[in-house]
């Protein structure tokens, strides 16, 4: 294969063993001409092709400026994390092929990963429009076009001066005016430091102590919705007045499957309520077949507020069967969330979030929560409550977070004109982008719901295929979110 293009590597330094094996097997290759291998202070460059750039943070937007600046070649790959990594048989000739016959701006592959000492096939997502999330999976091999980072930097500015956001700066620049290319090959091995399974890692971007690096990709992510005519500023429609027509205050629905082992403690939790209103609860019981039904039918006997309800139909997911509550004359003025394995913290939790309903011209409240383990003890991180979310930016944000909080209520009469998407993942994120679009959501920070996590959870221990189909649905409802808010900067609305 004829050799015409040539190719910078940004390379963390690491005192581990694997830093040497990765920096040989780059500089093995022909198509390599510099690696710049960024260091804090502990590196001395010990051959030709290698450079130092000293800096704090691999991710700083003031080393990224410096290293685009010093760029003379075609193409830069970006080794974003300081692991074993193995190029696979003419990888970077086939990245580099690709980029060139595609015009990508960015261009990543599929890969092996090694845990624990197996290996096995890493497959990615598709990027989209709304792949604007910051934890977007590219793999550890990220090529950008020179000429495509250079085009993007000089129409939308330099990477401003952050610590943990300018790569994410950088590719979303680059990917408005370039494509973002996926190559379905498996073109190099990485072997997997972070061994923890799909449930463990769901919650890091909002352990508190993220919340710096939350609040710069924030900032980031804000600025490209602007660029791309997506932003919206913190004026909202007012809610229309509200029917008077409900048998109830408040309606705590639980869309529930075969959760005989928690689904009575997640009632009682609703029962021991203490409000000033009357309430009830519809659990929609998506034809269980764990004993499920029978025991929701004698809590239905036992207390008139438990309202059992059995779809009809046979092709609900958790989103349908939330439809067919929210449809029922029995739900009330206001629907409220509770998860089949959770429960509220403690009595007070519905009157809270009427409460708030009542303070604010809101659509929408969503509360905080506590990780708890099945007996109900706390474990890491503790409280999320998305302090990221502010009235002035949190609808804007929320385009680049992947969940929102918990308990979710909602207004009912305005979800009633939208409803959920009939999946069972995503559906509360899909409807509250569209409540926030128009309206305001009010939020509760104090931890008033315990969310537990055990192996019955659904999204305990993902195979990657299905993290994938996830994470592209969530794109998905992005893409659809951005195109439509777009659309509304066109017309003028």
């Amino acid at each position: 294969m004829e050799i015409t293009m040539s190719i910078t590597i940004v390379l963390p330094f690491t005192a581990q063993q694997v830093f040497e094996k990765t920096l040989r097997d780059l500089i093995n290759s022909p198509l390599v001409q510099k690696i710049f291998v960024v260091h804090n202070g502990g590196y001395t460059a010990t051959h030709a092709k290698c450079e130092s750039v000293t800096a704090n943070s691999l991710t700083a937007g003031a080393m990224i400026n410096q290293i685009t600046q010093r760029l003379d070649t075609d193409f830069l790959l970006l080794l974003n994390q300081a692991q074993e990594i193995t190029l696979g048989q003419a990888a970077l000739e086939r990245f580099v092929a690709v980029a060139e016959q595609t015009g990508a701006g960015l261009t990543y592959a599929d890969f092996y990963e090694v845990k624990a000492g197996a290996r096995s096939e890493h497959p990615l997502g598709e990027y989209q429009l709304g792949s604007i999330r910051d934890n977007f999976d590219f793999g550890a091999l990220l090529l950008f076009s020179t000429a495509a980072m250079r085009a993007a930097l000089q129409k939308f500015g330099a990477c401003p001066d952050v610590q943990w956001a300018g790569w994410y700066d950088l590719r979303l620049k680059v990917a408005i005016a370039h494509p973002v290319f996926h190559i379905q090959e498996f073109l190099y091995t990485k072997t997997e430091s972070d061994i923890r399974q799909s449930g463990e890692k769901q919650f890091d971007y909002v352990d508190p102590r993220q919340q710096a690096v939350q609040k710069e990709m924030e900032s980031v992510a804000t600025q490209h919705l602007k660029n791309i005519g997506a932003y919206l500023p913190p004026s909202f429609k007012p809610l229309p007045p509200a029917p008077t027509t409900f048998p109830v205050e408040a309606s705590v629905i639980i869309p529930v499957r075969n959760r005989v082992k928690t689904i009575a403690e997640a009632v009682q939790s609703v029962l021991r309520q203490q409000t000033g209103f009357p309430f009830n609860i519809i659990v929609a019981d998506n034809h269980s077949t764990d004993g499920t039904t029978e025991m929701l039918a004698q809590l239905a006997r036992q207390d008139k507020r438990v309202q059992h309800l059995v779809p009809a139909r046979q092709d609900l997911g958790i989103g349908g069967c939330w439809n067919e509550a929210l449809l029922s004359p029995a739900c009330g003025k206001y629907a409220v969330q509770l998860d089949s394995d959770d429960l509220y913290a403690d009595e007070h939790t519905l009157q809270k979030v009427v409460d708030e309903f009542k303070r604010g011209d809101y659509a929408m409240v969503i509360g905080s929560y506590k990780l708890v383990n099945f007996a109900l003890q706390e474990i890491p991180p503790g409280v999320i409550d998305h302090r990221e979310w502010t009235p002035e930016n949190g609808r804007n944000n929320a385009l680049r977070i992947n969940g929102l909080g918990a308990p979710r209520a909602f207004r009912t009469d305005l979800v009633r004109q939208f409803l959920l998407p009939n999946v069972s993942y995503g559906e509360d994120y899909a409807i509250a982008l569209r409540l926030s679009r128009e309206y305001q959501i009010g939020r509760i920070y104090e931890p008033i719901y315990l969310c537990r996590r055990w192996e019955g959870n659904t999204d305990a221990a993902l195979p990657i295929e299905k993290i994938n189909r996830h994470d592209l649905y969530k794109d998905h409802l992005r893409t659809i979110e951005i195109m439509a808010r777009q659309r509304l900067h066109r017309e003028g609305k």
